[in-house]
């Protein structure tokens, strides 16, 4: 961290976004490297390095790397350097958290949601949480690189507003963004829960593999692509909505979105709780099966396994399609282990080509709780240290830390 009463070399420190991204993204993380990632010349990098750990931006690490002389020390941004604000809403309650830029939870706590029908009340709700918790700590004297909102509906990533029916009645093309850009001078981001996830997923634990995708079987299913390394939301951000691609069947099941034969209709959390229900065993959502075949319940037990049967037929035409060499399973059944990942298998084996299925991976998620919130973290914060973006982010780190230093 760097000391308020020391002067920045604003002229330097603007010259170095380049720098910065390259060190962030991990493109280049010593100065030897920087030299050969920049093209620049060595006393051009030594200065803005300099900088950039003079303000506090970035930091040496206590890792080493080797080089011709002197091992040299890895660099990295700086924890310290500002906060982001991430928050999951659910379908029924709301999990915030303050974040370093690590990402590493600050301070957390998690509330009911008290108006799912209307916005704008449960974004001013967002916002007086997050003021609570930056309320004790000096998490509030930092830079805040931005906010972070995680949907279990369909978005619309580029507006930033929830597109099409949803569970979460009257949010159908309400302007996000603009609504907490009114409290916040930063930059707003608006995802799908899913695609969060699978960022999560994806940078966490699978970060070697370029083609990956995610399924989440919970009270709902849906799915993440990540392409090339990067995730894949299609023209309007609907891409991996494979929940609601219909099966045709003689008697196929009401799906709440209103179409009949839903894959979601027939292998979602409270799909199987309703066919439970049916057989006079009581279960309301996912939680509830899970802990059925957790006591080896054989009813529910049988319904997870073609549960998982039909998730693998559709995840079956993915894998025919974009060819993924891991298939990640996740969400509250996931919980059920190879009861439903049997299932996946058997399908996406039997029904793909030798050629697609030859180095296929199909595995369990990590069950990280907070998958979400941290899949927000990084999507903001792969965001604001982009070549394009961290010019922004270095003009507003200038400005708040001249302003902290004259006050």
């Amino acid at each position: 961290m760097r000391k308020q009463d020391a002067p920045i070399d604003v002229t330097t420190l603007a010259n170095s976004a380049d720098i910065l991204s390259l060190i962030a993204s991990g493109a280049a993380t010593s100065r030897g490297a920087l030299l050969e990632a920049s093209g620049l010349s060595r006393v051009t990098v030594t200065q803005r390095v300099n900088a950039l750990l003079a303000c506090g931006l970035i930091r040496e690490t206590e890792e080493t790397l080797k080089s011709g002389g002197r091992p040299t020390r890895v660099l990295a941004v700086s924890e310290y350097a500002g906060t982001i604000l991430v928050a999951n809403i659910g379908e029924t309650h709301i999990h915030l958290a303050v974040m370093d830029i690590q990402p590493a939870i600050i301070a957390q706590k998690t509330i009911p949601l008290s108006s799912p029908d209307s916005p704008s009340k449960t974004l001013d709700q967002i916002k007086a949480a997050f003021t609570e918790l930056l309320t004790n700590g000096s998490a509030a004297k930092r830079l805040l690189f931005g906010v972070s909102l995680s949907l279990p509906t369909p978005v619309d990533y580029k507006r930033g507003c929830v597109v099409g029916p949803s569970v979460l009645p009257g949010w159908d093309e309400f302007d996000i963004k603009s609504h907490m850009g009114q409290f916040y001078d930063a930059p707003i981001y608006v995802e799908n829960d899913v695609n969060l996830m699978t960022i999560y997923e994806h940078r966490h634990n699978f970060r070697h593999v370029d083609d990956m995708f995610f399924i989440k079987a919970g009270t709902g299913i849906g799915s993440g692509i990540v392409t090339g390394g990067r995730i894949f939301r299609g023209a309007q951000g609907a891409a991996g909505d494979i929940g609601h691609i219909q099966f045709s069947s003689d008697d196929p099941p009401l799906c709440r979105c209103g179409k009949l034969g839903c894959v979601e209709a027939r292998a979602g959390g409270w799909a199987i709780a309703r066919d439970l229900s049916e057989r006079g065993i009581s279960a309301e959502n996912a939680r509830d099966v899970v802990t059925l075949v957790e006591k080896n319940k054989p009813e529910a037990i049988m319904l997870v396994r073609r549960a998982g049967q039909t998730i693998g037929e559709v995840a079956s035409d993915v894998v025919s399609l974009l060819n993924p060499s891991l298939i990640v399973v996740g969400g509250t059944l996931a919980r059920t282990g190879e009861f439903l990942l049997s299932g996946v298998r058997e399908l996406v084996y039997q029904r793909c080509l030798p050629l697609a299925t030859r180095d296929l991976q199909i595995v369990l998620a990590d069950p990280h709780p907070d998958s979400a919130l941290f899949g927000a973290a990084h999507l903001l914060l792969e965001d604001v240290f982009s070549k394009t973006k961290v010019d922004a982010l270095i003009e507003r780190f200038v400005q708040k830390t001249e302003t902290a230093r004259v006050a």
